[in-house]
């Protein structure tokens, strides 16, 4: 039998398959729908970017002009933040990444998910998400987006068919990612984010369509913004065997730091310091405008450097403006633990990077200053990948905001020795944190719907005889 006849024996089996893909119209309608969404949640992504920077730039035209009233301004709107939160939106509260874990996690009953992700609190974790960089804080908007834009594609289950391969645990993976991708406008780091950190592994069968939705997302991003770098393209030197050494340093600094980042910051937000959080519970408006005065200080100390998610800084390292405080590094890692701790929404992804840029600045001022481009960036993705434990994702997000291709193998070296020396001081922080609120989830009952009120009687009801019953009489 010749290889064309074996070929024409397969043919009935080829033209099947492409006759039942072709033939189910439901299924072609579903990933319609979930295209949709992830337009929607790029959508809702650029929003907040945009919303995010005019608010920043109002809190820097008052500081500009008033400095002092920062002193004022910021703990106001911390107390404000805190307040809303609290009473209205407490699963909008911190990053919103372990919120998306704790949305996935299994343990989670299905009918408790709307407490971390649902529309309701994607349109909350905007708003107040932009609150924040009004107020000054030092928070970023890549954690928010990924909440935001999980919350917008978990609800395209309700319009899918039930028989779907997408289940709401796929959709809220890849809405997660696709805020990744659409924030940083780094779409290879959004399906590694989706691997790495939110599921480990995706359904073989709805792969395909979660990744098209997360290039898609950031597609999106693109095309508002253009094909732009978060951080510009820099300059990097040849590198070659005099890296070795500061390199090393950098990695090593970068996890050490980057390690008791995240053990503090989950001894602050799993109620560790006891006596302090004590006074968080019990008067947690207060407590975040003394932690707000704190960072406004922190701020006015650090000549505004502090304030918000640090990018300026950043770019001020990779251009070589050596104004910063030598400090900055230390500054900033306070001013987002103690912004975290506030309990307001807000991310971490982008002060982390820029602290871990001001380690990497220090340590090129003191070993090696022509190399100073390429440490700061190791710093940056040292950091990262020792906050976050996961390493991948840190050095692709590092190499696709600065166009660091050149320096691949230098940036995935730096990530994986951060992230091992940060592993032998803090458990990982994200997963932590999501365990935490799976156990306060299922171990708080859920609230029992309000009594009804009593309904009059009409003529139509049946007669109670107990209601005719005479009563005993009253004196007179």
């Amino acid at each position: 039998m010749s290889e064309w006849s074996a070929f024409m024996n397969r043919e009935p089996d080829f033209f099947e398959n492409l006759r039942a893909e072709l033939s189910g119209w439901r299924t072609w309608v579903d990933r319609a729908i979930v295209l949709a969404y992830a337009v929607v949640a790029g959508l809702c992504v650029v929003a907040v970017t945009i919303a995010s920077e005019m608010a920043f730039n109002l809190f820097a035209g008052v500081y500009q002009r008033h400095w002092w009233a920062v002193l004022i301004w910021l703990p106001a709107l911390t107390a404000a933040i805190v307040w809303v939160t609290r009473k209205w939106f407490p699963g909008s509260s911190g990053s919103g990444i372990p919120q998306v874990k704790a949305a996935i996690d299994p343990a989670l009953p299905p009918e408790k998910r709307h407490l971390f992700a649902s529309l309701r609190l994607t349109l909350a974790k905007m708003g107040l998400t932009v609150a924040g960089f009004l107020a000054g804080l030092s928070v970023g908007r890549e954690g928010p987006s990924v909440q935001v834009a999980a919350g917008v594609m978990q609800h395209a289950r309700r319009w899918m068919s039930p028989s779907s391969s997408l289940d709401t645990r796929s959709l809220l993976i890849a809405g997660g990612a696709a805020g990744i991708a659409a924030a940083f406008n780094a779409p290879l780091a959004g399906v590694v984010f989706a691997i790495e950190e939110l599921s480990g592994r995706i359904e073989t069968r709805a792969s395909g369509l979660v990744i098209t939705a997360i290039l898609l997302s950031g597609l999106v991003a693109v095309s508002f913004f253009g094909n732009y770098t978060y951080f510009g393209r820099i300059q990097i030197p040849r590198l070659d065997s005099d890296i070795f050494g500061p390199g090393l340093l950098v990695s090593l600094v970068a996890g050490v730091a980057g390690g008791l980042f995240a053990r503090v910051m989950i001894a602050s937000l799993t109620n560790a310091p006891q006596r302090l959080n004590a006074w968080r519970t019990r008067w947690p408006i207060r407590f975040g405008a003394g932690l707000g005065l704190f960072i406004a200080i922190i701020g006015l100390v650090t000549g505004g450097a502090t304030f918000g998610a640090g990018s300026e800084a950043v770019k001020q390292m990779l251009t070589g403006e050596d104004q910063l405080n030598p400090l900055y590094a230390l500054l900033k890692f306070m001013a987002t633990w103690l912004t975290a701790w506030c309990g307001v929404p807000g991310g971490i992804f982008a002060p982390s990077l820029s602290i871990g840029a001001g380690l990497g600045h220090n340590v090129a001022q003191l070993a090696a200053p022509d190399l100073a481009p390429a440490l700061i960036a190791m710093g940056m993705a040292g950091f990262l990948a020792a906050v976050t434990q996961a390493p991948l994702t840190a050095f692709i997000i590092v190499m696709e905001m600065i166009d660091g291709h050149s320096m691949v193998l230098s940036l995935m070296a730096a990530s994986m020795i951060a992230s091992l020396v940060s592993r032998m001081i803090s458990h990982p922080l994200y997963d932590t944190l999501a365990e935490f609120m799976v156990s306060n989830a299922i171990s708080t009952p859920a609230k029992d719907p309000p009594p009804a009120p009593p309904r009059e009687p009409t003529l139509d009801d049946p007669p109670n005889p107990a209601a005719e019953a005479p009563g005993p009489a009253q004196p007179q």
